[in-house]
């Protein structure tokens, strides 16, 4: 199977644009033989970099605030149709896509860090939120909820993802593993040295491919209409710089993007190593000892209020 693993900037803050250069990205893809393209993570409408560079735990500060509510206006609304012209994009291209979104919840006052995978046949199989946002993340992120652990089949081959690193935990991976991933996408905000690591480490832990994606984001492409704009800009010109690797199922890698580069990573990926590396070790089969450690995942869809009407 051949994939793609996109290393691009998005059109920072700009839900619709960005969601642009996602369709185009699918069929620039396609027009590649690529079967399945995974994207960054919350590359629409982008990443919420000024957490790491502006005092974002500043309590009730005026500019938070504003970027704050500047970023859930251009979040994603699942429910909403925002990403009905990506579906038809990975429909048309016959495409699998994994596309990371900061998306709104249903309260309309929190965002999640989602990663949505969507089937070219069966549109949007799944949207999981990540679990932990991470330091800073967790000023602008809700914590997510098990309900998105799930691996997809797509002709024939199995494959999952998670964002950043929700990779570096265990249990996590091991709901994963047990469903038998082949392809495991890794969805990251273009962060390579904690990318790379995670990526060959968990290819041989899983004895899977693992597709990488990060973005590129430089200070240039933040709006002039951002509320921390100027605060952003007194950091230096690279924000994030990609990132993007596939790695084998034996942790050699198969293809590595150069930084701070706008490009879409391909590799065509043989099945078949999989097989051959789950001879000696398969986590959570001949060595998965159920008779001394077994793991219960509660994959129900987390909220606060039920209604029954």
């Amino acid at each position: 199977m051949r994939v793609s693993a996109v290393q691009r900037s998005p059109a920072y803050l700009e839900r619709s644009a960005t969601l642009g250069i996602v369709v185009d990205t699918i069929r620039e893809a396609a027009s590649q033989g690529s079967e399945l393209v995974a994207f960054p993570e919350t590359f629409v409408p982008g990443y919420p970099v000024w957490t790491d560079f502006t005092h974002a735990s500043h309590f009730d500060h005026p500019l938070q605030r504003a970027a704050y509510a500047q970023y859930l206006d251009a979040a994603v609304d699942v429910g909403r149709g925002d990403l009905d012209p990506v579906v038809a994009a990975s429909r048309d291209a016959g495409v699998f896509v994994y596309l990371g979104v900061a998306e709104r919840s249903a309260s309309g006052g929190s965002i999640y860090c989602s990663l949505v995978a969507i089937d070219p046949e069966h549109g949007v199989v799944s949207v999981h939120r990540k679990l932990k946002p991470t330091f800073g993340e967790r000023l602008v992120w809700a914590d997510g909820d098990g309900h998105g652990l799930v691996a997809h089949r797509f002709r024939g081959v199995t494959v999952s993802g998670l964002n950043c690193w929700e990779n570096w935990m265990p249990l996590a991976r091991t709901a994963l593993h047990a469903q038998g991933t082949e392809i495991h996408i890794a969805a990251w905000p273009g962060t390579p040295g904690a990318s790379h690591d995670v990526s060959r480490f968990i290819a041989r832990e899983g004895r899977m491919f693992v597709v990488s994606s990060g973005a590129v984001l430089r200070a240039g492409d933040v709006p002039e209409h951002f509320a921390l704009r100027e605060a952003l800009l007194a950091e230096g010109d690279r924000l994030t710089s990609g990132g993007a690797i596939i790695v084998g199922p034996d942790g050699s890698v198969l293809a590595e993007a150069e930084l701070d580069t706008d490009c879409l990573l391909t590799a065509d990926l043989d099945l078949a190593l999989v097989r051959e590396q789950r001879h000696n070790f398969d986590p959570t089969g001949h060595y998965g000892r159920s008779d001394v450690f077994d793991l219960t995942i509660d994959r129900r869809r987390s909220t606060t209020v039920l209604f029954e009407d």
